[in-house]
């Protein structure tokens, strides 16, 4: 049985980030990961001869060069992986599209505020003292403040239609839970869309992952792709003795980090009792991809991402019907600040799903439904955009069930459970959680979740 120092389980963003810190300092680290390819929630893959990334719309916390403060100039400093090695590239400009309102922005807060002062004015002295009273990045780490989130808005601002604008963008990409956030995850992900911002690098998703992993490796890492784990056997002193995996082989460590996700690991470790049903995600999504033969912004779409709703009010719950096409997000890749042509013009449409009924589905049923869901979606997102359809050439989608599928994830729930374990500890002393569920979602917080995670429990201890 191979010995290491710390044994992460799974080599998404949070995984790597841990896995690179703690090599740093000369910790001998093995990665486990269950798929053929890194990545996790924020991965890639090839079909048709086409690259497709998975999850990234955009990544958030963008800073420019030199910048000192905020949490991706955390990351770049506490990995030691150089800004221009990251090839960022900001956004155009961005919308969140209600009835009758239209709110536009960019990466200078300027604009955002500008554009609420235009079309609020009743409201900007009060977003104003809104923002002003956000917690700042370092009172947050490991203890994030619980509290309602919209109560705090609420507070500064009385027009109900402005609070639901301000916090679609922010639970489509991060809200675990229905209709609000603890007030702490309200400061991250406000600061990280609106105060920093959105970018991309011109290769998506795998350019960074590629980074890392290279960064890692060169550290002495070691990745284990194929590697799924069985279980966590534990020992009567509340321990993690070793892992076995599902091929049979056991690797034991010192300390173990899960990115797996809070009840998942429990499973693993024969401990889903411990687990309750508010602890499992609720919340699911399908994402369609339409490959297009020609340029958005030919088609008179110059927008990054839209982020529209076509009610009264934003309804972000667990729909009662397969899609929820109400509301969604409309993601143009190559809508960023290239300074040569795209590899592939596409749009990306997310929207709200129930996992329970795509579940239920037989499986000729279910390829009909994601035919039908997909057309339907399409013809949602386009009372928002220019129209596009008929420049189609190339289609994916992928439903709650394909999460659940290919990244373990109870019921495909992307942002995992509506409680977070901030402190990152397990009822086992030397396993700890990682990720989306540790509270920190978006490549920059998965990452910030791997550092603050290895940093103060294996490092500091």
């Amino acid at each position: 049985m191979k010995t290491y120092d710390a044994a992460i389980v799974g080599a998404g963003m949070s995984g790597l980030a841990a896995g690179i810190r703690l090599a740093q300092y000369d910790r001998n680290v093995c990665i486990l990961e269950k798929h053929s390819i890194f990545g996790g929630l924020n991965s890639f893959y090839r079909r048709n001869g086409r690259n497709y990334d998975v999850g990234l719309h955009a990544m958030t916390n963008y800073v420019p060069k030199g910048s000192r403060v905020g949490p991706l100039a955390r990351v770049i400093r506490h990995l030691k992986i150089s800004w221009d090695e990251l090839g960022l590239v900001e956004q155009n400009g961005s919308s969140i599209a209600f009835p009758g309102v239209e709110l536009n922005f960019t990466n200078d807060f300027e604009r955002f505020e500008t554009e609420i002062a235009e079309k609020f004015p009743a409201q900007i002295d009060g977003f104003r003292r809104m923002v002003a009273g956000l917690a700042d990045y370092n009172q947050l780490g490991l203890g994030v403040s619980g509290g309602s989130a919209r109560e705090y808005v609420s507070g500064f601002i009385s027009d109900p239609r402005l609070v639901d604008m301000i916090f679609c963008p922010l639970l489509y990409y991060g809200g675990a839970r229905e209709q609000d956030m603890e007030f702490g995850q309200f400061c991250v992900m406000f600061r990280s869309i609106f105060l920093e911002g959105f970018a991309r690098p011109f290769d998506g998703v795998r350019h960074i992952l590629f980074k890392l992993v290279k960064r890692f490796k060169s550290l002495g890492g070691e990745i284990r792709l194929n590697a799924g784990v069985k279980r966590f056997v534990h020992n009567e002193r509340d321990e993690v003795d070793h892992i076995e995996l599902e091929n049979g082989e056991e690797i034991r460590a010192k300390n173990y980090l899960s990115s797996a996700g809070w009840p998942e690991t429990m499973n693993l470790c024969g401990m889903g009792e411990k687990v309750s049903d508010k602890e499992i995600g609720k919340l699911g999504f399908v994402e369609t991809i339409s490959v297009l033969d020609k340029s958005p912004k030919k088609m008179g779409h110059d927008k990054t991402i839209v982020f529209f709703n076509d009610s009264e009010r934003f309804s972000y719950r667990n729909p009662d019907s397969l899609v929820d096409l109400r509301s969604g997000v409309i993601c143009a890749p190559s809508n960023f600040a290239y300074n040569k042509p795209f590899e592939e013009n596409m749009i990306r449409i997310t929207a709200l799903a129930n996992y329970d009924l795509w579940r239920k589905l037989s499986p000729e049923e279910y390829r009909r439904q994601k035919l039908l869901q997909y057309e339907k979606t399409l013809e949602s997102a386009a009372r928002f955009v220019p129209e596009f359809r008929s420049s189609v050439i190339d289609v994916d989608m992928f439903t709650p069930l394909t999460i659940r599928r290919f990244t373990g994830r109870e019921r495909g729930a992307i942002y995992g459970a509506a409680e977070k374990r901030y402190d990152g500890l397990t009822p086992l002393r030397n396993l700890f959680i990682c990720g989306a569920d540790q509270g920190m979602v978006g490549i920059v917080g998965a990452m910030v979740s791997g550092l603050v995670v290895a940093n103060t429990r294996v490092l500091n201890t």
